[in-house]
């Protein structure tokens, strides 16, 4: 009865193969067997990859067959390493031999409930595994591992748009884009310090996200040469040093600033030209013709795991630019044909009706204020407008003027673009800023920056007196070819004034259109929209009231409301074909450069001064006796920013009075503790001034030992 029974549970687990009868095993109980079928399945778990399926069947029988090994395979070893295997990878096991020699021990009669499931999940897994080609062996271990895997690695990727910079604010363009290991960012530029930012000459984005993700970077992808889209490069680049994909000329300015900072020989710089598309990692990023108030100003078609992207940087619809390169307005339309999954729109004009002027148009009232003018003319424009620039010589050229050029970076952007083809400079026209004292007035242009009224601009200087070589009065006609940018009026407004009152005239857009911008109005945003087609709309560039406008203008061509989404400095927004939602946050501050200091001027730093620039500040100064520690000399009291110490005589030395009082409190204690002196001479003299004055200045008091 136990051999049929024991026979009975075989064929249970086996089926009687090929109707070869089993060799009677009384020795072998019904456990030892199933363990024995536990211990080879498992064994085919870990190298059924490399043993064909139709010799399992026998390789199974075969070891039936085989009363020792059976016998030995119930055992705690066996069991341990049995459901060790089983949690290890089966790539670390792959190349273990087919047969492993099991060393015999004492048979263990009772099996712990452990080990009956053990032997339940192996006999299953064997089942499973014995029907599957070994071919697809290997995706079949893949997909058990990736059960065990956490369930946040299972997620779909998407594409992640970061911008560090640029909304909510006009500059500090630059924005992340993200999928798995790979990273692309597209500008980098600058912008320019608040007024309350005393002594800051640049504000440049906070990369701290990028830094910390720089290993999947590949590469840094410009618009155009506009210093709020290219002035943070030289900072960024020495943080992390990738490839800069640009134009022609955007190259050729931003290589002019790789080399201020010694930065060309280790920055890889690649030209790419409007058509070509450049593949970085997952990304194909597509450089497609636009226009705006610079020449070689590109858009970008980025094709993505998830769908394309369209960011067209700035721009405007110009149907006659001054080079003849009209908007590739077709690409854009077929980009829409095959599908935008997003559009991000320059926002800078779109509380603006209609169309922005065609460049050409300022050339045209140039060419009437040239005509009727006796005075030496002064134009102050962008120094990377080089259009703007082209139409001033013609203007020259045409009244047989001489062009001089005054600012350093209008001399480093005219270089370039004469160098690369982009200005055409008649033989004879161009002389040197020191020679202009030998021609008359009317035989003069001179072309310089400042058109923002930046303090250290050529045409702040000369409204001061303070510029070198060129001297203003009432013989010169100053033209402001610009419009003040959003924060920059004030400084503009004083500008105009200083040059009123020496005497110049002044003409600006107020007065004449001497300048028209390189945005797009609401009808030309409208144009970009039709054209692509976008299931979802990102307005750019611009303060939060632009990018309201500009989303009001994209629900009025069709765009759903809620396809529409609002980016912060800093936001995550992680999308696919059927998902956008911002999912977090990453640092996006700003870094302040000070001279050849980036990034150690603080809102502390900038507190302190402006505390000092209004309060001003009072030093008092004391002598110890290094032996006695008592204080030896009359206090010294400096005063700067405060009062005018001739005309205050009387409070000065009610000051020194009260600081001589509370120092006599220490003489006669005996302290001799610094910090305690400094804090009561502190307190007691914010007490008298803040009584006396209401003023609040900044109070250093200072202890000298002899």
């Amino acid at each position: 009865m136990a051999e049929e029974k024991n026979n009975n549970t075989k064929r249970k687990f086996f089926g009687n193969r090929n109707n070869k009868p089993k060799e009677n095993t009384n020795s072998v109980n019904t456990k030892s067997v199933n363990n024995a079928k536990k211990n080879e399945n498992t064994s085919i778990l870990t190298r059924s990859h490399a043993v064909e399926p139709a010799k399992q069947n026998d390789k199974l029988d075969a070891i039936m067959k085989d009363p020792i090994r059976s016998k030995f395979t119930n055992n705690k070893n066996t069991q341990t390493k049995t459901e060790t295997k089983k949690q290890e990878p089966v790539k670390q096991v792959q190349n273990k031999p087919a047969t492993q020699k099991v060393a015999p021990k004492k048979e263990q009669p009772q099996k712990t409930q452990a080990t009956k499931t053990t032997n339940t999940k192996a006999v299953s897994q064997s089942k499973v595994i014995q029907k599957v080609a070994p071919a697809q062996m290997k995706a079949v271990v893949e997909n058990k591992s990736d059960r065990t895997r956490n369930p946040a690695q299972l997620r779909r990727e998407r594409l992640k748009i970061i911008p560090l910079g640029g909304l909510e604010e006009v500059g500090k363009n630059i924005t992340v884009f993200e999928y798995g290991n790979d990273i692309i960012v597209v500008d980098c530029g600058v912008s320019f310090p608040e007024e309350d930012m005393l002594g800051v000459d640049l504000v440049t984005p906070d990369i701290t996200y990028l830094e910390k993700n720089q290993s999947k970077i590949k590469g840094l992808f410009i618009t155009h040469g506009h210093e709020d889209h290219i002035g943070s490069i030289p900072y960024f680049l020495k943080q992390i040093n990738v490839p800069v994909y640009a134009s022609r000329l955007t190259l050729g300015i931003i290589k002019t600033k790789l080399e201020e900072h010694k930065l060309v020989r280790s920055t890889k710089m690649i030209e790419v030209k409007a058509g070509e598309t450049v593949t970085a990692g997952c990304f194909k990023v597509e450089f497609i013709q636009s226009t705006h108030s610079i020449a070689d100003s590109m858009a970008f078609a980025i094709h993505t795991p998830v769908g394309i992207i369209v960011h067209t940087g700035d721009f405007k619809v110009d149907y006659t630019p001054i080079d003849g390169k009209v908007m590739d307005f077709a690409r854009l339309a077929e980009l829409g044909k095959q599908g935008v999954l997003a559009l991000m729109s320059d926002s800078t004009n779109s509380e603006r009706e209609g169309f922005t002027m065609s460049e050409k148009t300022v050339g045209k009232v140039f060419a009437k204020i040239f005509n009727g003018c006796q005075k030496r003319i002064i134009v102050a424009t962008f120094a990377s407008n080089v259009h703007r620039v082209q139409q001033i010589i013609n203007c020259a050229f045409d009244t047989n003027r001489k062009v001089a050029i005054a600012g350093r970076s209008m001399q480093n952007v005219m270089s370039v673009a004469k160098d690369l083809g982009y200005l055409d400079i008649p033989q004879g026209v161009l002389i040197d800023v020191d020679d202009i004292d030998d021609y008359p007035p009317n035989r003069l242009v001179v072309i310089t920056t400042g058109s923002q009224g930046e303090s250290m601009a050529g045409l702040s200087r000369m409204a001061q007196g303070s510029h070198k070589k060129v001297a203003v009065g009432k013989d010169d006609l100053v033209i402001i070819s610009a419009q003040p940018i959003p924060g920059n009026e004030k400084m503009v407004s004083d500008v105009i004034d200083d040059l009123i009152k020496i005497g110049a005239e002044v003409i600006y857009h107020s007065i004449a259109d001497i300048h028209v911008s390189g945005h797009a109005c609401k009808e030309e945003q409208k144009l970009m929209l039709c054209l692509t087609k976008p299931k979802y709309f990102i307005p750019v560039h611009g303060e939060f009231k632009h990018l309201k406008a500009h989303a009001e203008t994209a629900k009025a061509v069709g765009i759903n409301e809620d396809n529409i989404v609002f980016l912060h400095n800093g936001a995550v927004l992680e999308m696919d074909n059927g998902y956008c939602k911002i999912t977090g946050n990453v640092p996006a501050g700003e870094v302040l450069v000070d001279g050849l200091g980036v990034g150690d001027v603080g809102n502390i730093v900038l507190k302190d001064r402006q505390r000092l620039a209004e309060e001003g500040i009072i030093i008092v100064v004391m002598v110890m006796d290094k032996k006695t520690g008592k204080i030896v000399t009359t206090p010294d009291i400096i005063s700067r920013g405060f009062v005018y110490v001739r005309e205050s005589e009387e409070m000065m030395g009610e000051i020194q009075k009260v600081v001589e009082k509370e120092l006599e409190k220490f003489n006669q204690n005996d302290s001799k503790d610094w910090s305690l002196i400094k804090n009561n001479v502190k307190e007691s003299l914010h007490d008298y001034l803040f009584q006396k004055t209401k003023r609040n200045p900044m109070l250093i008091p200072i202890i000298t030992e002899i």
